[in-house]
């Protein structure tokens, strides 16, 4: 019997550079959806960067909603889209920002990047967990340079992690950054507008010389 071996056209080639170009596209196109994502869960350099310029947004958006209401931030009392005078307790922290979403804008500005929690759609629906930052329920308006406005909400007092609700602190307390979104530090914004990025350490600090005894902070 007579065998005949067939031909193939099935050749081993190397990739054109077209297909090169169209593979590095893609490549890109993935670290464009992905980047996001992966920041969102660890603490990238960026989203740090990003927590503090979201910080400093909120800082101008305090300033400018004390001028045209009074010169004092909306935590010493405000009048609600009913039109009733709200004053500061732990479960409508959010409305501290949702009664300034004309100078915030965006809901995604008071979400640190590096949080797992999620902006909400828009300022109509936001509550305490579209948060990510805490307020100091005692600062008047930008006179009180030296106390903390807003800050991480991943706070820890004597080594214990804080929960939601009203914080209140003393000089005794021991104050620091319970490292689930930022690692090795946290950020804060001060009542004069400025943003620190902070130690353990430098927290401390900036705690003892607020300019008084007693520190309430409303942590979502």
């Amino acid at each position: 019997m007579n065998m005949k071996l067939r031909k193939t056209n099935i050749r081993n080639r190397a990739l054109t550079l077209i297909e090169v170009l169209v593979a590095m596209i893609a490549l890109a196109v993935i670290a464009v959806l992905v980047l996001p994502i992966l920041i969102g869960r660890t603490d990238h350099p960026s989203a740090r960067i990003q927590c503090a310029s979201n910080l400093k947004q909120i800082g101008i958006a305090f300033r400018v909603w004390e001028g045209d209401n009074g010169d004092h931030y909306p935590m010493q009392g405000f009048t609600n889209q009913l039109g009733i005078v709200e004053f500061p307790n732990a479960s409508n922290m959010f409305r501290y920002f949702q009664v300034m979403s004309n100078e915030l804008i965006d809901p995604r500005v008071i979400i640190c990047p590096a949080d797992s929690r999620r902006a909400a759609t828009n300022f109509k629906v936001l509550s305490n967990t579209g948060l990510s930052y805490f307020i100091d329920l005692d600062v008047v308006n930008e006179s009180n340079r030296n106390m903390l406005l807003a800050g991480d909400r991943n706070l820890a007092v004597d080594g214990v992690a804080v929960k939601a609700g009203v914080l209140t602190l003393i000089t005794t307390n021991q104050i620091g950054w319970s490292g689930t979104i930022h690692k090795e530090g946290g950020n804060v914004l001060m009542a004069d507008g400025s943003v620190q990025m902070v130690t353990d350490s430098n927290l401390q600090s900036l705690l003892a010389n607020t300019g008084t005894n007693v520190n309430r902070l409303a942590v979502p």
